[in-house]
């Protein structure tokens, strides 16, 4: 018998590239990422603060930390999602982001939503 998830939130990002904000010969790369935060678990949970580990192709990182997400910090019950869209910018066209979301549930559990790994790219640059 599989084990209830109480604690569980699914993570979505999706990226493109924004060229209107970007200069290559200044070496920055403008990307738009758009995350979708679904509680997949059985208790509500509160985002608090966001980790993002922001990586270019020469493996300079970035390393974001802050309350919320783009000025919110959403409760979601089971089942609920939270969409939002946000940027960043890398000075190589090709990099990666991931990070976690700290989460806290009704009953005061702190848990930590992990975001996957994606990847940011110009246009043509990867096959």
């Amino acid at each position: 018998m599989a084990r209830e998830k109480r604690y569980e939130i699914t993570v979505r990002p999706a990226a493109q590239y924004v060229p209107e904000q970007s200069d290559d010969k200044a070496g920055r790369y403008v990307f738009a990422y758009t995350i979708t935060i679904r509680n997949t678990g059985s208790a509500t949970a509160q985002l608090i603060s966001r980790h993002w580990i922001i990586t270019d192709a020469q493996g300079l990182v970035q390393e974001v930390r802050g309350l919320g997400v783009v000025g919110a910090q959403p409760v979601l019950r089971p089942g609920e999602q939270h969409e939002y869209s946000s940027g960043t910018a890398i000075a190589t066209p090709v990099g990666t982001m991931r990070g976690s979301y700290q989460m806290v549930a009704e009953d005061g559990t702190r848990f930590e939503a992990p975001i996957p790994e994606f990847t940011l790219s110009v246009p043509r640059v990867l096959h």
